[in-house]
């Protein structure tokens, strides 16, 4: 595979709204990113992905577009956003847009002429299907709770919207829909871009009628000829998330001839703690040795063949170290465990803003949440019966607010978010947890993040090198080793709060440790969510 500058690169997601607020609103804005880019800088890494800052009714915080050619004035000017592309390029970092091509907001002018007659020239912009008032199409339900259809008294019709309400899904079968979307990502290519992450990207070839609402036929010859008329021209990086991709969709979309995508967001490893066949609300422990064997399957099967992104929390997702870690006595070990099992593997990682420090999960009473799927979620459950203490157990666990809440910048009040009001209510932990205070202490989660991100730019073996699951049936042990040429490389990682016998250690002694959460210790064992990498020559 031609080497491309986004292989060894480790890029960091912002939310927006949740970074840092430069004018007091208490929403975070691109002056308030542009305030941080020196710390991100010093973190090391290579890009931001950006969630959207396109102008918005924020319905689903900016992934409801009314105008992608401007910029909400919650988060500044397109003259911010101009600023932000030259000074993050002064620091080598590149921009990566949130490209939500699957629908858009009911307010975009489209939709706004699309809904007014079936004459319209707009109308078949979206997915329309005749009907009578109160019988649905079908009984395709939406992301977000309820019917997938919409009545419009005006058209006789109903509208297909696979989330919200208010977001209407495009039709991809008309070709000028293709065609004004191309020239969209052009005009932002032009403007300075380093690349795009494609939200729910699976999903723009659906066929309704026949239920399918992803990975519909027409996905790869409409990703082929995206990426051919837009993002084949630059080093543009770009990421499609896709739900349904399996191993085998993925060498599709990550094809290293680069005819469709860069790489692939998958949520295999995600979709685990929760009970087989029901919602991400259902919770259930995490299958530990499931878990390994699908890191195992996606690294094997995409080597050398496909390209795969390495994430364990997102802003759609709660936070790994309450999930996958301990976020209380063992929250700093555990916060660098997870990080060194993710950054020892092939693939692109992705830090999410406050990853870097370990922020955790959030415990609020449900008035204070403010994401649409969590609350659409709590009133139904409530209404269908379930004790409220059930529902706000899987809110504590699940809820994407988890992720949401302010960036912890120091100790002072909001946690230096914002000197007004949060749009929602910071972590009350900010005291302990905060970037002021990881900087200033040489052990922190954030200088390991730092050697973790410049390890990768070193060493070829993590971008190149090939991987095999040790201990497979291990119901603690992370184990795997990464080989290239005469080098290999041994990551060991402890998901466990107690001490568990490895002899691996041992063989492993007069290799090189390259990174280790703890000093010293036994030779045979492995401390609670202890963590290390050791090199040796074959």
């Amino acid at each position: 595979m031609k080497q491309a500058w986004w292989k060894n690169a480790v890029i960091y997601q912002i939310y927006p709204r949740s970074f840092c607020d430069s004018n007091g609103d208490g929403i975070g804005d691109l002056q308030g990113i542009i305030s941080k880019l020196d710390y991100l800088q010093e973190l090391g890494i290579d890009a931001i992905w950006l969630s959207p800052i396109y102008r918005s009714p924020q319905d689903d915080n900016g992934y409801d577009i009314s105008d992608y050619q401007d910029i909400d004035p919650i988060f500044g000017t397109l003259a911010d956003m101009d600023e932000l592309i030259a000074e993050a390029k002064k620091r080598n970092i590149r921009i990566i847009m949130d490209l939500v091509l699957n629908h858009s907001s009911d307010e975009h002018p489209w939709f706004l002429e699309a809904k007014k007659s079936r004459d319209n020239p707009y109308h078949d912009y979206y997915v329309w299907r005749d009907g009578t008032e109160g019988t649905y199409p079908n009984d395709l339900k939406a992301g977000f709770g309820g019917p997938a259809w919409e009545w419009v008294p005006e058209c006789g019709q109903y509208y297909f919207h696979q989330f919200s309400v208010k977001q209407p899904d495009l039709n991809w079968e008309n070709p000028k829909v293709r065609e004004e979307i191309y020239k969209m990502i052009q005009w932002w290519v032009d403007r300075g871009v380093g690349g795009f992450r494609l939200d729910v990207i699976d999903q723009i070839a659906k066929e309704p009628d026949r239920r399918i609402t992803a990975d519909g036929p027409m996905l790869h010859p409409y990703l082929k000829e995206m990426s051919k008329a837009v993002f084949q021209q630059k080093e543009l990086v770009t990421v499609g998330e896709a739900w349904s991709a399996t191993p085998q969709s993925a060498l599709l979309f990550s094809n290293p001839d680069g005819s469709e995508l860069s790489m692939v967001f998958q949520f295999e490893h995600i979709l685990l703690d929760q009970q087989p066949g029901k919602e991400k609300w259902d919770l259930a422990p995490l299958p530990f040795v499931t878990f390994k064997k699908v890191f195992e399957k996606w690294e094997t099967t995409l080597y050398q063949k496909g390209w795969n992104s390495l994430f364990f929390e997102n802003h759609d997702l709660p936070r790994s170290v309450s999930r996958f870690g301990n976020d209380g006595e063992y929250r700093v070990e555990s916060a660098k465990m997870l990080a060194v099992c993710l950054h020892g593997m092939q693939g692109t990682p992705y830090i999410y803003q406050g990853q870097e420090l370990g922020m955790t999960n959030v415990r609020m009473p449900i008035e204070d949440y403010r994401d649409i799927e969590l609350l659409n979620m709590y009133r139904e459950r409530i209404a269908a019966g379930y004790p409220e203490k059930e529902v706000m157990e899987s809110v504590y666990a699940k809820g994407r607010d988890n992720a949401r809440t302010p960036m912890q910048w120091n100790a002072e009040e909001n946690a230096g978010f914002t000197s007004g009001t949060p749009w929602i209510k910071v972590n009350p932990n900010y005291r302990e947890i905060n970037a002021e205070a990881a900087l200033a202490e040489e052990d922190s989660i954030f200088h390991f993040y730092q050697k973790l991100i410049r390890l990768r730019k070193e060493l070829p073996i993590l971008t190149e090198g090939s991987f095999t699951l040790l201990l497979p049936e291990d119901p603690d042990l992370f184990a795997y080793t990464r080989t290239f040429g005469t080098e290999e490389l041994l990551v060991l990682c402890n998901f466990s709060d107690r001490e568990v016998p490895c002899s691996l250690k041992k063989d492993w002694e007069a290799g090189e440790v390259l990174i280790a959460n703890y000093d010293g210790g036994a030779s045979d064992s492995l401390r609670p969510y202890e963590a290390c990498m050791i090199r040796r020559t074959k």
